[in-house]
């Protein structure tokens, strides 16, 4: 593996913790929206990420099995699927969208769980810059050499 595959690895990483963050920034927003633009409550979002690799193309598994090497190529975003756990029921008949009984179909985010999945992003948003900045940090160290 090369050096910059390391770097390749490390920004898909980054890539894909950004728009994890960015996603749970946008849940944490709505966290109090109770009528979308299709007239329901807003739904939390959930990125899903899976490995970026050619293992299922022939010449990703020719060159693994005649090189013995992964062929992983970091990290990729899937999707940003709709979490389906049931909305929240509130009981608030002043609210415009309360229903006859007086209860407000509110959205399926919990700030306490954003907050700690925005923790983790943000840990391995990091932890890809000291990825990066080790493989950067060891191309300029070889460049010293004489």
């Amino acid at each position: 593996m090369s050096i910059f595959n390391s770097m390749s690895i490390s920004a898909t990483g980054l890539t894909a913790e950004r728009l994890r963050m960015d996603t749970i920034a946008k849940n944490i927003a709505n966290a109090n929206t109770t009528r979308t633009a299709n007239g329901s409550p807003y739904r939390r979002q959930v990125v899903v990420f899976k490995t970026k690799d050619n293992n299922n193309h022939f010449s990703g598994v020719l060159k693994r099995a005649s090189s013995k090497q992964s062929d992983i190529k970091g990290v990729e975003v899937v999707g940003i699927k709709n979490d389906n756990t049931p909305l929240k029921k509130v009981y608030d008949p002043g609210h415009p969208d309360a229903d006859q009984d007086g209860y407000v179909m509110m959205p399926n985010v919990d700030v306490i769980t954003e907050m700690a999945n925005m923790i983790s992003a943000s840990r391995g948003y990091e932890a890809n810059i000291t990825a990066l900045n080790a493989a950067k940090s060891m191309a300029l160290k070889a460049l010293e050499i004489r």
